[in-house]
Parts: C-alpha cells; sequence; structure tokens
C-alpha cells in the first residue's frame, strides 16, 4: 500500500508535456519531466480537487432547494 504518497499532476516549463508524479507527504522530492528531464514544473490543479456544483443549482435545503415547495 502507497499510504501518504499522494499522485499530483504537473506541466512541464520546456517541453509542455503534461504528466503524474507521485510525491511523498514529505514534499521534498524533485519532479523532473519523464519525457524531456527538464526540472521547470508546475503543479496543476486536478480536477479531483476542484468543488463540484451540484446540477440544478439547488442545494436540497431552503428555499428554492427543494425542500420549502415553492416550485423554484
Amino acid at each position: 500500500m502507497l499510504s501518504g504518497m499522494p499522485i499530483y499532476e504537473y506541466l512541464c516549463a520546456g517541453c509542455k508535456d503534461e504528466f503524474e508524479e507521485l510525491v511523498s507527504a514529505s514534499g521534498t522530492d524533485e519532479v523532473v519531466c519523464p519525457h524531456c528531464g527538464g526540472d521547470a514544473v508546475t503543479r496543476l490543479l486536478s480536477s479531483f480537487a476542484r468543488p463540484r456544483v451540484a446540477a440544478g443549482g439547488g442545494g436540497g435545503g431552503g428555499c428554492c432547494g427543494g425542500s420549502c415547495g415553492c416550485g423554484g
């Protein structure tokens, strides 16, 4: 099991390659691009880390969320 080793997405400034890398929990690992070997990489915000908005706009509670009966 690889507990404590999150996977991050990176973008290489040199070759513009996007890649994923397992990084230790300490975060002291140097990340290099597997395509060109460059170390000028930027960690990207992963799609699963972004907050999700529920379809329909309502949260299920309060007015117009479906529970008050206003029909909105």
